[in-house]
């Protein structure tokens, strides 16, 4: 048996929408798989999660999921062209009230609980370093670069890099890697 899903199963795993050249692993879980698009050029590996809530899962072109990553929550998750997701990283569009005004957890029916969702925007050339923490309702602006462990609650410049708990501004990023996607393009033609 092979590692990764074949074209076929693919197909009939219920995708809203699975593009070309898709590599992903039989060890990836998938919940609410009928919310989640996925691009052309997409590789998710070993054990990672995509549980779609009522927004979905949103995954662009040329985008990479290493071990252990996860996506999930009820808010819109989106990562567009070009994105770098690094092992263990956890982004959230849904977050659970921590301050005793209401109970937690799914198995507790939804009155009961404080839970909020808002959608999550990972744009084009972003890379997230490993272990980094997404919470719901940011967006990370083109080209910025989230460093390993940080915890990233508030939006993100495009072209910066970021690090830490909270996550941030260390420092610019090169804008070299926009004239070298137009040239991978024209490679494709």
């Amino acid at each position: 048996m092979e590692s990764f899903y074949s074209i076929e199963e693919l197909a009939n795993l219920g995708f809203k929408f699975i593009g070309d050249n898709v590599l992903i692993s039989r060890k990836t879980s998938f919940y609410g798989i009928s919310r989640i698009s996925i691009g052309n050029n997409v590789r998710i590996d070993d054990f990672c999660v995509l549980s779609a809530g009522l927004g979905g899962i949103e995954i662009g072109n040329f985008v990479h999921l290493a071990i252990f990553s996860s996506l999930q929550g009820d808010g819109k998750i989106t990562l567009q062209d070009f994105v770098g997701i690094s092992s263990r990283v956890a982004v959230y569009s849904s977050n659970d009230d921590y301050f005793g005004e209401y109970m937690s957890n799914p198995t507790i029916p939804s009155k009961f609980t404080g839970v909020t969702h808002a959608d999550v925007l990972i744009s084009k050339h972003v890379l997230i370093g490993s272990g980094a923490v997404l919470l719901p309702g940011i967006t990370i602006n083109i080209g910025a670069v989230i460093g390993a462990l940080s915890l990233v609650y508030e939006n993100c410049d495009e072209f910066y890099i970021y690090k830490g708990n909270p996550a941030k501004k260390l420092m610019r990023r090169s804008r070299k890697l926009l004239d070298l996607e137009q040239e991978f393009l024209a490679t494709l033609k």
